[in-house]
Order: structure tokens, then C-alpha cells, then sequence
């Protein structure tokens, strides 16, 4: 019987061992060192797939956009580019970077709060898409830039929807706290003002309902905002927009196990809205068909209907491509017991009754009366296993208390039921991989085989985004190896192992 986790012909177990797209993940890291991150080209070919497939649900063209924020090593960025899909960046940096990663101008998106004049320059000399503007200070900055230049900057004007999605708070883009894009009175001045510009191409709209939105019910309400706003901007000013851009924030299921993350919270916590957050999942199709059914219709109503002619629907999803293309690979490096009072010994007898009930070998964690539920020693041992990475390259784990799976990937078939208290290398009590906030947002414990060693090697799953990507050389650690396997079952290292000379690079002394 194959675990929940497993996803066939993808991460699954092959002799005794964790394999991605059959590559041998232990061997991985044995061969590159760890920590390890490992990505599946294939897999971000289905992902991207399935994205493409909501273009069916449109009678328009779909231009998908892969927010290189959520992982931009150049390898990477051209496994996306080859998939046949376009990029949306967020600095002068990830623009420099998709140029030298082979997409053209014509594929290129360009977001951001607080871009500077040499980025407007790059990107208008690069001739891109769109530049998506954030304020009117920033119009008329990117005008003037245009004027100078000689040249016409195609932009696109990012609004502030006040949609409120299920998700994380620091995930959510659409609302009026959110640092993101400009209210709708202000874009609509904007198309007055800016209309018969020489230097503005003023070409579409935008809006970004946040990352890992539970309910497709949020891109109904975007898409027809946008409608609405594209109807108002042609009726006051006559301007046709070309395109809108629905964002992205398509969730993705962290939580394949979701039995195992029940054990491993303490009974009775309250965590249903961060679970269902986490287990969220729908078709890409089916939320974008049902927002153009609702558009469609609104259009029949309004006459309007030859605005969506020779219109283009941009979607710039980053998760939902890479985040379970990628496991991060851990080696145990060390293991300790200390005494645990009995304050959090209900957990450890929930587990016990759970596995007996179950009919499974019973752990010790010290000397316990399963009967009585009474501690005979008044303490029982708590099992802490140290690891090799840190939140310097999960930083989620630690900010947004994020939870990603975590299996052995030397024995993935053995029974996960012992609880470990684990945590990674940093000198930081936040760095552990369980709840030490005390918001239960993170479980108590986490479900591994019994008699874990130093040397053994973990997988973190569904990992690939915003990992790496914000990753930092924090307490002298060096950044870990990539590797892609291929389509073809090459594993191909796409970024090196730092060394000590990487650490001071820049510096000057």
C-alpha cells in the first residue's frame, strides 16, 4: 500500500528508499552533501500543464507568467521557460536574470512597491510586456523615464481589490492594509490623465488576490472587478485595454497526510482554519471558468460584450509551479533525550492509545502505565534529533510557522509514529521545526521511525517555493547545493555548495 504522500511516478518508494522521478534520494545526498535541494523537471511540466489548461476555460488568450520570487535559480527559470510558459519579475535583479535565461522582452512582467530608475530604464530598453505600476508617483516617474529614453513603456496599473481570501496574513495582496497597488479612483484618474501620453502605452490592469487562496470563489469576485474597471475605463476615457492580469496564489496541498498532522498537534487544539489553509486544493480550470461564466454574463447585461474581444487573461502563479517540484533533503547530525515533566505528557499518551488501537508495537518513551495513563516515574524521556537545515534556507518555517512534511528518506515505508522535538543547525531558539510559539499554528512534535541515528537523511516536502529563495548565509552557513532531475532521469546540479570564499565575497577588509 503506497503512503499518502506518494505521487505516482513523481516521489515515491523505490528499494526501501524516498526517490524523486526514481533518482535515489538518499544516494542524492550521500553525492551532493546536504542540505540538498532537489527539484523535478517533470514535475514542474505537469504543474505548468495543468495551469495551461485553465486556457480552455476562456475563449481569449491565456498568457501565464511564473513569478520567479518563488524560485528563481537560472536553471530553474530556463526548466519554466522550455515548459512554454512567460515570467513575472520583482526587481532588476530577477529581470537581469530572465533575460540571461533566454526569455524576450514580450515574455517579461515586471511587479514591485518600490522600483528605481535604472530598473524602469532596463525594462523599457528591454521592451517587456508590462511594467505593472504600484502609485502614481511611480507613473509618472516611469513617463518621464520614457520621455528621456525616446521610447513608449508599456505599463499596466495594479489595483487594490479589497478581496479577502482564507489565507495567511502576511499572505494576503488585495486588501486596503496590504502595501500593494493603488485604489481604483486613483488608476481611474490615471487613465484620464495619462490617456494621450507619447511615452505610455496605458495597456491593462491588475490585481493579485494573494498566495494560497482556499477558495476559488476569490477569483470570481477579482475577475469581475477587473471587468467592471475595464468597462468604466473605456466608457470615461475610450481606451481599449489589451489585457488583464488575474495574479496568481492557486494553492497547493501541504498537507497529503493530513492523519499525521493531526497526531502530531497536541489533542484539542484549534487549528481548523491553518489546516484547511494548508490542505486547500481545486482546479486552476475550474476557478477561472466559473469567473468567466459570472464576467460572461455580466457582459451579456451590460452590452459589453466587445470588450473581451482581442482581450488577453495574464495569470502569474509561483507556488503552484514549483513548491512541490521541490523536497529539501536533511541529514540527522545529532540526537539527544532530556526529561520532559508532565505537563505535555498527554501528547505521548494520545499517541500510545492511538498505535494500540491500531494494533501496533507500542513505544516507549519511558516507563508508562498505557492502562492508567499514569507516568510511573512522574517524567518520561523527550527525543530531540538535531538536523543540517536551518530556517537560513526555510525561512517560512520560522515567519510564517509554515509546515512542510517531513518523512525519512532512508526508511519512508517504516511506521512514522515516534514524536521528536526537531531543529536545525542555527544558533536561534526559533530554529525547530514544532511549536515553540504557542499558537499551535506548528505541531507539538513531529511523527518519525523510532531509533533515528545521525546520519540518516530526511525529506522536507512540497518545498521548492520561497525556500532558497530566501535563503541567507546566517551564522556562516553555507547555501546548499540544487540539483534538477531532468526528464530524461539526468540528475543535473543547477547551483553549487558555497564555499568559505562565497561567505565574503563582498566584503571588504
Amino acid at each position: 500500500m503506497s503512503e499518502s504522500w506518494e505521487i505516482k511516478n513523481f516521489l515515491e518508494i523505490r528499494n526501501n528508499h524516498l526517490c524523486i522521478d526514481s533518482a535515489d534520494t538518499v544516494e542524492l545526498a550521500r553525492d551532493y552533501g546536504s542540505p540538498l535541494f532537489v527539484f523535478s523537471e517533470s514535475r514542474i511540466r505537469h504543474n505548468i500543464a495543468r495551469l495551461q489548461r485553465a486556457g480552455d476555460a476562456i475563449p481569449c488568450p491565456l498568457k501565464i507568467c511564473y513569478a520567479a520570487k518563488a524560485m528563481s535559480t537560472m536553471g530553474i527559470l530556463q526548466a519554466v521557460r522550455e515548459a512554454g510558459i512567460d515570467i513575472e519579475v520583482n526587481s532588476g535583479g530577477e529581470l537581469w536574470k530572465a533575460l540571461n535565461a533566454g526569455f524576450t522582452g514580450e515574455q517579461i512582467i515586471f511587479n514591485g512597491t518600490s522600483k528605481e530608475v535604472w530598473e524602469i530604464e532596463n525594462a523599457i530598453n528591454a521592451g517587456i510586456y508590462a511594467i505593472q505600476v504600484d502609485s502614481l508617483y511611480e507613473l509618472s516617474l516611469i513617463e518621464e523615464t520614457g520621455k528621456r529614453l525616446g521610447k513608449r513603456a508599456n505599463v499596466s496599473l495594479r489595483l487594490v481589490p479589497e478581496i479577502e481570501s482564507g489565507t495567511h496574513s502576511g499572505l494576503q495582496t488585495a486588501m486596503l492594509t496590504s502595501k500593494f497597488g493603488m485604489m481604483p479612483d486613483e488608476a481611474f484618474s490615471a487613465f484620464h490623465a495619462y490617456k494621450d501620453s507619447p511615452h505610455l502605452d496605458l495597456c491593462g490592469i491588475h490585481l493579485h488576490v494573494g498566495s494560497q487562496n482556499p477558495d476559488p470563489v476569490v477569483y470570481s469576485e477579482a475577475l469581475t472587478m477587473l471587468f467592471e474597471s475595464m468597462v468604466r475605463i473605456f466608457k470615461e476615457t475610450g481606451i481599449r485595454l489589451k489585457h488583464i492580469n488575474l495574479g496568481g496564489g492557486f494553492p497547493v496541498n501541504y498537507l497529503r497526510d493530513e492523519d499525521r498532522y493531526s497526531q502530531e498537534h497536541q489533542p484539542g487544539q484549534d487549528r481548523a482554519g491553518h489546516q484547511q489553509m494548508l490542505s486547500a486544493h481545486f482546479e486552476p480550470f475550474d476557478a477561472i471558468r466559473a469567473a468567466w461564466e459570472q464576467v460572461r454574463l455580466k457582459s451579456t447585461v451590460t452590452g459589453s460584450e466587445h470588450l473581451l474581444t482581442n482581450l488577453t487573461v495574464l495569470l502569474e502563479p509561483g507556488r503552484s509551479i514549483i513548491s512541490d517540484a521541490g523536497i529539501c533533503l536533511t541529514s540527522v547530525r545529532n540526537k539527544k533525550s532530556r526529561p520532559l515533566t508532565e505537563s505535555n505528557i498527554e501528547l505521548h499518551e494520545q499517541l500510545a492509545k492511538a498505535q494500540r488501537s491500531k494494533q501496533k508495537a507500542g513505544i516507549s518513551f519511558g516507563i508508562v502505565d498505557y492502562e492508567s495513563g499514569i507516568v510511573s516515574h512522574g517524567l518520561i524521556d523527550e527525543h530531540w534529533l538535531l538536523t543540517d537545515a536551518g530556517f537560513n534556507i526555510l525561512l517560512s518555517m520560522e515567519t510564517y510557522k509554515w509546515y512542510y512534511d517531513l518523512i525519512s528518506a532512508d526508511r519512508p515505508s517504516a511506521e512514522h509514529n515516534f514524536p521528536y522535538k526537531v531543529a536545525g543547525p542555527l544558533c536561534d531558539g526559533g530554529d525547530v521545526y514544532f511549536d515553540i510559539e504557542g499558537m499551535n499554528r506548528l505541531p507539538d512534535h513531529r511523527l518519525l521511525p523510532e531509533n533515528l541515528k545521525p546520519g540518516e537523511v530526511l525529506a522536507l516536502l512540497n518545498c521548492g517555493a520561497y525556500s532558497l529563495a530566501q535563503a541567507s548565509q546566517y551564522n556562516g552557513r553555507f547555501l546548499p547545493a540544487v540539483v534538477l532531475v531532468c526528464s530524461s532521469g539526468e540528475v543535473k546540479q543547477i547551483r553549487k555548495r558555497d564555499s568559505f570564499e562565497d561567505l565574503i565575497a563582498n566584503d571588504i577588509y
